[in-house]
């Protein structure tokens, strides 16, 4: 299969024909898409055929749910068993935007989408290529990442190309995305709100606008789970780099020493070593291919700058990749969620 890849530009969406590609998606088919979060790999949502295209396409386990992107708060309604009254608040306050909603699905959403679950993820994304494909293909669509399963989530289409040239027939090229990590992902089909997967919508502004009690699943930052997964990145190895990726938490001082000491001695057993870095610490790292992710204050940098950077030391042929934490405090939780199950929990305190 060939792979076409139609660049767009973002800001002037409306003037570029996406007719072969709306009609790929109403024939079943795959295109990958930009969204504000990372690329996915859309396919029409309610046709249980082409969700299983995207699972062979990503090499995805089948228990693994599907996002379905809609372009208009009634697409909910029409695959909601019913729609929470949370919904609509949320939705006034976030859609379109990075956030994700499960509710209860009704009979025309497949298992096949669902991941055999009787709920089904849904989120409105805020961006106008994305949101263009929904309209003119007539479809809901299904997308997760559009990239290997397990690999970083690709922020560019050339991170698409890379992973999925010769599997799709199509990708649009809507430049790099915005945010650089998935959705918030919140259930409401249990009694209190709980967030499944952290993300840019932060625990407390869900909490401000509907008024009560939003929980964090603990399972987000379990290393493993025998359960089987409600939504997205809950139970396996997601977001990782061919290397070997091992954190390193603490006061920055015994960070920096203690990478430093490790880099040194697996270079010394002939391993080629990369460090993730901040723009503070940059410096006191020596004899390694050292990257800064961005100034430690500029979280939203953090989080663009996250998947490129991994992917980044693939092309340079890491072996193992040390890097500090980044706790930050609006969205440090959503990038360490990220980086933990990268480095598939491999963390080391001093």
């Amino acid at each position: 299969m060939q792979t076409k890849i139609l660049k767009i530009d973002s800001a002037d969406a409306g003037k570029t024909d996406m007719q072969e590609a709306a009609a790929l998606i109403r024939a079943g088919e795959l295109v990958a898409f930009p969204t504000e979060t990372v690329y996915g790999l859309g396919a029409d949502a309610l046709r249980p055929e082409a969700s299983r295209k995207i699972y062979e396409a990503k090499g995805r386990p089948s228990d693994n749910p599907l996002i379905v992107h809609i372009a208009e708060f009634e697409d909910l309604v029409s695959i909601a068993r019913e729609v929470p009254r949370q919904a609509k608040l949320l939705a006034d306050a976030f859609w379109p935007g990075p956030l994700t909603m499960i509710v209860w699905k009704n009979d025309r959403v497949p298992y096949e989408t669902t991941g055999g679950m009787e709920t089904v993820a849904v989120r409105m994304p805020d961006h106008p290529v994305a949101l263009r494909l929904i309209r003119e293909s007539g479809c809901l669509v299904a997308a997760p990442s559009a990239n290997i399963s397990g690999r970083p989530s690709p922020t560019e289409a050339a991170h698409v190309a890379r992973d999925m040239d010769g599997r799709i027939p199509m990708i649009l090229d809507g430049g790099a995305v915005g945010i650089g990590i998935e959705s918030t992902i919140i259930d409401l089909t249990e009694e209190t709100p709980m967030i499944l997967r952290p993300g840019y919508i932060t625990q407390e502004m869900l909490t401000d606008v509907l008024g009560e009690e939003v929980r964090i699943d603990p399972g987000i930052i379990a290393s493993n789970s025998e359960q089987k997964p409600k939504a997205p990145g809950m139970k396996y190895k997601h977001y990782a780099p061919k290397a070997d990726l091992i954190l390193v938490e603490g006061e920055t001082g015994k960070v920096i020493e203690t990478i430093n000491r490790l880099a040194g001695e697996r270079r010394a057993a002939g391993k080629k070593v990369g460090i993730i870095a901040t723009d503070e610490t940059m410096e006191h790292y020596d004899g390694a291919d050292t990257v800064s992710i961005g100034a430690r204050s500029d979280e939203d940098a953090i989080a663009r700058h996250l998947y490129k950077l991994l992917r980044e030391f693939d092309d340079r042929g890491a072996d193992i990749i040390y890097s500090e934490s980044f706790a930050t405090p609006r969205i440090g939780q959503a990038i360490m969620n990220r980086l933990l199950k990268a480095a598939g929990h491999q963390i080391i305190t001093v």
